[in-house]
């Protein structure tokens, strides 16, 4: 391991904590109403028609045919992105990306996948997917609606990710219960809410997952998102109802699909405990239990001397983990 011990931050990107202290961290109580709040929203996000609107790419490549794509999420919001369809080989999985709090330019065309549709969709309010009066900064993006738990954004992107997999099935039927997500960081945060409430997802894989443990997240140091939701509590006080229902860690504990976790010991922008303890809520005892895998990274958000073998050696583990059935 190579964690850093030198940085430019006036704060302990590790929050003090080894591997074995980072494992033991405990996944918060569910809040009251949790379980019937996300029920109804994805119920209702399953009314919705995602109208999947496709047009050829100006980007050329030899192992993709790579389109512009657009379909409706939940209250009419248009979501962009591009969908990537292998020039060899039969169409046999899916997969959904979706992205960290700085957006995407440009869909990933190293994907360590074969015989796969991958679909990158931007979330609502960020890159292809801005929209007035969201900020598409994450300083704002955050906290747009976060005094109204039913509006809030994050409850909005995690609809965009389940009618992403509308989209993908709209497209190709035969792909259902073969379809897969991945995400980074807030988009790995976005995946643990929503995985365990869609069974059309038969995996996924969160990296460097935000949301996980609200209550930890509001108190620990760092340069990320939460450091704005910290400053907005601290001067308002209003957004503990929401956030309590928007905890990655309280939905990881109803995933029971299986799971590959990629966390870092040291993060300056998502403080390790609160990625563990998502990791630590899934399931030791389900049915797919057997199947999940954590990969630790010396560091998430930060550039350090293995960074390049790790994430080359987590490419391998995501070649494996989302090969075709």
């Amino acid at each position: 391991m190579t964690v850093p011990t030198r940085h430019p931050y006036n704060f302990d990107p590790t929050c003090g904590m080894r591997l074995t202290e980072l494992q033991a961290v405990e996944p918060p109580d569910a809040p009251s109403g949790f379980d019937a709040f996300w029920q109804e929203r994805y119920k209702r996000a399953m009314t919705v028609d995602p109208e999947p609107g496709l047009r050829k790419s100006a980007i050329d490549h030899p192992k993709w045919h790579v389109f512009d794509i657009v379909y409706m999420s939940t209250g009419k919001f248009p979501i962009g992105g591009w969908l990537l369809l292998p020039k060899q080989g039969e169409i046999q999985r899916g997969l959904v990306v979706g992205h960290g709090y700085g957006g995407r330019d440009a869909p990933n065309l190293d994907m360590p996948v074969e015989e796969t549709a991958v679909l990158f969709l931007c979330f609502r309010g960020m890159s292809r997917s801005a929209r007035p009066p969201i900020s598409s900064d994450s300083n704002w993006h955050v906290l747009h609606d976060i005094d109204k738990p039913d509006r809030y954004i994050i409850g909005g992107c995690v609809e965009d990710l389940w009618l992403a997999v509308s989209m993908l099935l709209a497209l190709y039927p035969w792909l259902y219960g073969h379809i897969g997500y991945s995400g980074i960081s807030f988009g790995g945060g976005i995946g643990g809410l929503a995985i365990p409430h869609d069974n059309r997802i038969d995996r996924g894989h969160l990296s460097l997952p935000t949301f996980g443990h609200q209550e930890l997240r509001l108190t620990l140091p760092s340069v990320g998102s939460a450091a704005s939701v910290q400053r907005y509590q601290a001067q308002y006080g209003n957004a503990w109802p929401t956030l309590k229902l928007h905890d990655s860690a309280v939905a990881a504990s109803r995933i029971t699909q299986p799971m590959l976790m990629s966390l870092a010991l040291f993060d300056p922008a998502v403080p390790p405990p609160c990625q563990f303890a998502i990791a630590n809520a899934l399931s030791k005892d389900g049915p797919n239990s057997k199947f999940n895998e954590i990969f630790i990274l010396d560091a998430g958000h930060f550039d350090y001397p293995e960074c390049a073998a790790q994430n080359a050696a987590l490419d391998e583990k995501l070649r494996q983990f989302f090969r075709v059935p």
